[in-house]
C-alpha cells in the first residue's frame, strides 16, 4: 500500500504555530540566495508554498511531489503557473546535466533510499550544481522522528553521505533551541518523555491541540509565499565533523564536483 503523506505534510490551509511559519519562510529564503537565474528542480515539494517566491528567481523552475493528493492541492493554487509532476524521489523525471539547483526541504528521512535520490542529482545536475537540504537534527535530545520515515541524517551523516558521492559539503544550523520562549525550554525535558513513552500524536491533526498548548495561538499555513513574511538571517556554519547540539534545523549544501 503506498503512503500518501498527506497525514505528515505541512498542508496549506492547516492551522500551524509561528515557528512552523517562520521555519517554512526561512528555508525558502535562503534557498532563494541560490536559486536566482539558475534552473532549479524542487523535489518533495508537497503543496508547494514556496514554489511561486522561488519562480520570481529562478530561470526555470520544475517541482513535483510523490503524492498526487498533494500535488493537487498545489495545482489547485498555481493552476498554470507552475509545471507540476508526480515522481518519485528515487527516480527523477529529468534529463542529464539540466538543472543547477537541486531542493528537497524537510524529506530526505521518506526517503527509502537516498542513494538513489543522490544518484540521480548527479546525473541530472550541472557540473558545479548544488543540492539543498533542510531536515531536522536528530542529535537534539528531545527528537522525535516521523511517522514513515527511514533514516534522518545529521551533520556528520549528512557530511559522509554526500562526501562520499562526489559532493563538497558545507553545513548551518537554524532556530537555536536556546533562544526558545521560557515555556518552550520548561517543556522539552517533558517533550522527551512523551517520546520515549509513546504519547506524541503521529500525525498533524493529532499535533495540533499539543501545538496549542505549547506554542499558544496557531496561525493558517499560507498557500504561497513572499518576501517579507518573517525576518531572514543567514544560518549559522557549524562544524561538518561533529554533531550539532544547539539548533533544530540543519541546512547542507552539497556541490557536485566535476564530472
Amino acid at each position: 500500500m503506498q503512503t500518501d503523506f498527506l497525514s505528515v505534510t505541512e498542508l496549506a490551509g492547516d492551522d500551524v504555530t509561528q515557528e512552523q511559519l517562520e521555519r517554512l519562510c526561512h528555508r525558502y529564503y535562503w534557498a532563494g540566495t541560490y536559486c536566482k537565474d539558475k534552473d532549479v528542480l524542487e523535489v518533495a515539494c508537497g503543496t508547494g508554498q514556496g514554489l511561486g517566491y522561488l519562480a520570481r528567481l529562478a530561470r526555470n523552475l520544475s517541482a513535483g511531489d510523490y503524492s498526487e493528493a498533494i500535488l493537487n492541492i498545489a495545482r489547485s493554487h498555481y493552476g498554470n503557473r507552475i509545471d507540476l509532476k508526480q515522481f518519485d524521489a528515487q527516480q527523477l523525471p529529468f534529463a542529464d546535466n539540466t538543472m543547477d539547483v537541486i531542493i528537497l526541504f524537510e524529506a530526505i528521512y521518506y526517503i527509502a533510499s537516498a542513494e538513489k535520490f543522490v544518484a540521480d542529482c548527479s546525473r541530472i545536475l550541472r557540473p558545479g550544481g548544488k543540492v539543498l537540504i533542510a531536515t531536522a537534527n536528530k542529535d537534539l535530545f528531545d527528537f522525535n522522528p516521523s511517522p514513515y520515515s527511514h533514516t534522518y541524517y545529521g551533520v556528520v551523516e549528512l557530511n559522509k553521505f554526500f562526501s562520499q558521492r562526489g559532493f563538497s559539503v558545507e553545513l548551518f544550523g537554524y532556530f537555536a533551541v536556546d533562544e526558545l520562549t521560557l515555556r518552550q525550554k520548561i517543556l522539552r525535558p517533558m517533550k522527551r518523555l512523551a517520546i520515549y513513552f509513546g504519547l506524541i500524536p503521529r500525525t498533524m491533526h493529532g499535533k495540533k491541540l499539543l501545538k496549542t498548548i505549547v506554542f499558544g495561538k496557531l496561525v493558517k499555513m499560507p498557500a504561497e509565499i513572499d518576501e517579507g513574511i518573517v525576518s531572514f538571517t543567514q544560518p549559522i556554519p557549524l562544524p561538518i565533523d561533529r554533531k550539532d547540539y544547539r539548533h533544530k534545523v540543519l541546512y547542507c549544501v552539497a556541490t557536485l564536483q566535476q564530472k
